[in-house]
């Protein structure tokens, strides 16, 4: 209880410095804090690998090494939906942290409640490993016939009922989610932005953590490489948002993932697939992924930073 203590106590910690001393004031990110950050972000995710690894031991610093690189990659197809939502709503760049901010706050309290809920169905029943396995198979499968251009926020039931439960002003008060004119209290579009950004992160959490617990079931190592993957992802977004439509490769990358490690947990009672060729297998296709899609498109000019046209391939 003391480590998951101190864990979540540095948790809120980075939090609230990224929110009153590093974002205070609206601005758009840049590529180069971009960059920076996610440089960050991924060093204390490898940094604290280290750590479980000289605290627990190999075994157990491989399996959140598997489940920090499961959640990072997985996240990374978050940023296509990301940038069609704040295309769809037409967000401007300097508001666009702060719903992230909240967004990735939101998916981390989401993500404690899975991770615990299914430790406790695996712990009690056994056999659910076979329906994540199959789940994860099957979602692998529809991940590569999927189109993320069919994602519509539009549509989102959320925000329909937002908008018959409370007025909604006609335009955006800079960061404010809620304001108060004319004498009654209103919501903002942002608040309909965050409200379909934590609404689909919920989607991406289904796939995510049943995929995570193919490698471990300890609750710690599932919920500490979430952790670390999701408060990276504001940064990650920023960074490859305007690159996005190069990536034509890595949902197929990612779809392959997610059919492994569901067939390896439907065998896991047959065969135990060692922990580092997990790690390999993992790597190599999302890696390969990636590299054949940036050589597919080398000559494709890149879109800036964060511009939500990256999207509309």
């Amino acid at each position: 209880m003391l480590v998951w203590a101190a864990f979540v106590a540095f948790i809120i910690a980075m939090l609230l410095v990224d929110l009153f001393v590093l974002h205070r004031n609206a601005h758009e990110v840049s590529l180069r804090e971009a960059a920076t950050w996610s440089a960050v972000w991924v060093a204390m995710g490898l940094a604290f690998g280290v750590i479980v690894w000289a605290w627990q031991g190999s075994t157990a610093g491989g399996e959140y090494l598997a489940g920090y690189l499961i959640e990072k990659s997985l996240s990374v197809d978050n940023i296509f939906v990301f940038a069609l939502i704040f295309s769809f709503f037409g967000v401007p760049a300097a508001y666009q942290h702060r719903v992230l901010f909240w967004g990735i706050f939101g998916a981390l309290v989401f993500r404690a409640v899975f991770i615990a809920a299914g430790a406790a169905l695996l712990d009690r029943f056994s056999w659910t490993i076979y329906l994540f396995g199959g789940f994860l198979v099957l979602t692998g499968i529809k991940m590569l016939r999927s189109n993320h251009s069919a994602v519509d926020p539009g549509r989102n039931p959320f925000v329909r009922l937002l908008g018959k439960t409370m007025p909604m002003t006609d335009g955006y008060r800079g960061q404010k989610l809620m304001v108060r004119e004319a004498g009654r209290r209103m919501t903002t579009p942002l608040l309909a932005v965050l409200l379909v950004i934590e609404t689909t992160d919920v989607l991406f959490a289904v796939d995510s953590i049943p995929a995570i617990f193919a490698v471990t079931t300890d609750p710690f190592l599932v919920f500490t490489s979430n952790a670390f993957a999701i408060l990276g992802l504001r940064a990650l977004y920023f960074l490859l948002a305007g690159m996005m439509g190069r990536f034509v490769h890595l949902k197929a990358g990612l779809a392959a993932v997610l059919v492994f490690v569901g067939a390896k947990m439907l065998a896991s009672h047959v065969y135990h697939v060692p922990i580092w060729a997990s790690l390999g297998i993992i790597a190599a296709l999302i890696g390969g992924s990636v590299v054949t899609s940036l050589r597919a498109t080398s000559r494709e000019p890149l879109t800036p930073g964060g511009h939500p046209d990256a999207v509309s391939r």
